[in-house]
């Protein structure tokens, strides 16, 4: 336990949880590359790490001597609770003189873990200090060196350790007195030093503003650290980077379906697209769809368009079919959604929506029959009759509880030759070889997949318009005029929001749903193994139905349309790599490696990087 003595704030106490996020804040903006779960920065002087002579008190900030003060004998120490962390890249602490006591014989400075703590900073090896009654600084010896000037009650002296530079400079009321140290070694704790009776000290690892402006200083530091990298050679190489960041760029627009953007930047850099442009809108089609709370959907066009990716991943499979129950919940999956609000006779087919109506429906051995109870509620897609047969296994043998609910029979196309941009007229053109050249803004304009404004899985407003990077998915998926966006009116969201849409047979669907899921479950486990996140994953969907408002539960956040976005990378990403296509784009891995490189670099002493945060290079 902290030794916590008078002044001291309670931990439960208001204006200490105020004085924790301001000292929280101020952390992270000094040192915004330190992860304190790896390593901690220094807080507060360690009650455990200090020679007896020393007491602490307000929060273990406060430093007094209680020894006898006879001679050199009686000093007594005391180490930060953590050690300065390498990836700070500039580190500052300061130390207010409350009294000055008999004599001043008081030292700031750093020292090492194991450094005797019955001695002044700076007399030992890996112990660094500036005294008060001389002015004098002491590294690693008993003979100190003419420094700066001597400090007495009320004066405020700050240590500054740079470790790009591995150097220490001290400052005494704001002013710099230059640098007092250099060479020093790593994991240096901060350290005061007391030697005669009635010396107080009072620390700041940020509780406080400093008086020091130690923030223009790293500034300063950070332009450097940045005009070196901008002036770091390329040579002749030049022409080779930009060709290779031009492919790189090109293949992160194409990845996250930014069609027309990725067709203009083709022709600006004449660069080639690799991937079809057909492919490209279905796996545009499947994200807009898992977007719009429509998993069931999603499910049912991957099976049509990928046969067998799901039921060789079914790890991602479970994933969706989860997702499912809790659109389930939110009254946005068309499973629910059509016994909510649309007659049989207008479930039939949605006009502009990806080969959903029976004429489009694809010959498909992966898309089984289930949910007999509602034969006209499917995910939107109908199976042909064979997949009664022989449809029903999946992985192992396993009967995947399927989404869709018609057993009805269909004739069509093979599943290789399903088309989503068939089913909107705005797409018909023929899918061809993408070059620099083609043409079709029309199509590609409507097809962008940019950031998309979800509140509770209701797509906002009833006109759709693709504006500023924004769709509104009714006119994409469902522009015909009975469309209803995700399943729920704006009177409805108006006035609270039900289970289901507040509909009975929907929330039997659900429930029905729920069982084929924990079957599915059983059945992965019994031909994988158990696993713990299915299991966590399951039970917090479940769970959902514990509430009487869901979306204002302890799980709620499952209901956030937020948390389709990782389910929607990952099921496009599996899409790419079922087609020998690289499931995460160049540009991101290539990010994520520089990202990590300099953070591993900060964390082993190369100080320089805590300076050179990729996101600042981004703009």
């Amino acid at each position: 336990m902290a030794e916590l003595g008078a002044g001291s704030l309670p931990l439960g106490d208001p204006a200490f949880n105020y004085q924790e996020h301001e000292l929280n804040e101020r952390l992270k903006r000094l040192y915004p590359a330190v992860n304190e779960e790896e390593t901690p920065l220094p807080r507060s002087w360690s009650p455990k790490d200090k020679y007896s002579y020393i007491g602490l008190s307000q929060n273990n900030l406060r430093v007094h001597y209680k020894g006898h003060g006879k001679n050199h004998k009686d000093a007594a120490s005391v180490r930060a609770t953590h050690p300065i962390p390498a990836a700070c890249g500039i580190y500052y602490f300061e130390v207010k003189i409350v009294s000055k006591g008999r004599d001043g014989y008081m030292g700031i400075g750093l020292s090492a873990q194991g450094v005797n703590m019955n001695r002044l900073p700076g007399w030992d090896k890996h112990s660094y200090g500036y005294h008060g009654d001389d002015g004098h600084s002491f590294c690693s010896s008993g003979t100190g060196q003419p420094y700066g000037p001597t400090f007495t009650t009320g004066d405020v002296i700050g240590c500054c350790v740079n470790l790009i530079n591995n150097t220490c400079f001290y400052t005494k009321n704001g002013i710099s007195l230059g640098v007092a140290f250099t060479d020093l070694p790593p994991n240096l704790y901060p350290t005061v030093g007391l030697q005669t009776p009635g010396e107080i000290v009072d620390a700041n690892f940020g509780q406080q503003p400093f008086v020091f402006d130690i923030e223009d200083y790293m500034s300063e530091w950070r332009a450097k650290i940045h005009g070196m990298i901008a002036r770091f050679p390329i040579g002749e190489r030049l022409g080779e980077w930009q060709a290779v960041l031009q492919n790189m760029v090109s293949s992160y627009l194409v990845h996250h379906g930014y069609c027309a953007t990725a067709t203009a930047f083709a022709r600006a850099t004449e660069t080639l697209i690799q991937e079809d442009q057909t492919s490209i809108k279905n796996r545009q089609r499947i994200q807009k769809l898992v977007l719009a709370g429509r998993v069931g959907e999603a499910i049912e066009a991957t099976q049509q368009l990928y046969p067998g990716l799901l039921e060789h991943n079914p790890n991602l499979l479970f994933m969706l079919k989860c997702r499912q129950f809790v659109e389930m919940v939110n009254g946005t999956d068309s499973e629910v959604r059509c016994l909510s609000i649309r007659s049989p006779k207008s479930q039939d087919s949605y006009p502009g929506s990806p080969s959903l109506s029976p004429r489009h429906g694809a010959s498909n051995t992966h898309l089984h029959a289930g949910g007999a109870d509602s034969p006209t509620c499917s995910n939107g897609v109908t199976p042909p009759n064979k997949s009664k047969s022989h449809g029903g296994t999946g992985v192992g043998g396993i009967k995947y509880p399927s989404g869709s609910s018609s057993a009805s029979s269909s004739t069509s196309s093979s599943p290789s030759s399903v088309n989503y941009s068939e089913s909107n007229s705005s797409d018909s053109t023929k899918s061809q070889p993408h070059s620099a050249n083609s043409t079709q803004e029309t199509s590609d304009s409507e097809m962008e997949i940019e950031a998309e404004h979800y509140t509770n899985g209701v797509v906002e407003g009833s006109s759709a318009r693709i504006m500023n990077g924004t769709y509104k998915h009714e006119e994409i998926l469902q522009p015909d005029d009975n469309s209803i966006g995700n399943g729920v009116t704006d009177e409805s969201c108006s006035n609270g929001r039900q289970l289901c849409g507040g509909n009975q047979a929907a929330t039997e669907r659900m429930i029905q749903f729920g069982r084929e899921l924990q079957t599915l479950n059983e059945q992965l486990c019994h031909e994988y193994g158990k696993n713990a996140t299915h299991k966590k994953m399951l039970q917090d969907a479940f769970s959902l139905l514990a509430y009487s408002d869901p979306w204002n539960c302890p799980v709620g956040q499952q209901l956030d349309p937020t948390q389709r976005e990782t389910l929607c990378s990952a099921l496009n990403s599996a899409i790419l790599e079922s087609q020998n296509l690289p499931k995460q784009p160049p540009l991101m891995l290539a990010l994520g490696q520089a990202t990590e490189c300099v953070q591993l670099m900060a964390r082993v002493r190369s100080g320089s990087c805590s300076f050179a945060r990729v996101d600042n290079f981004l703009h």
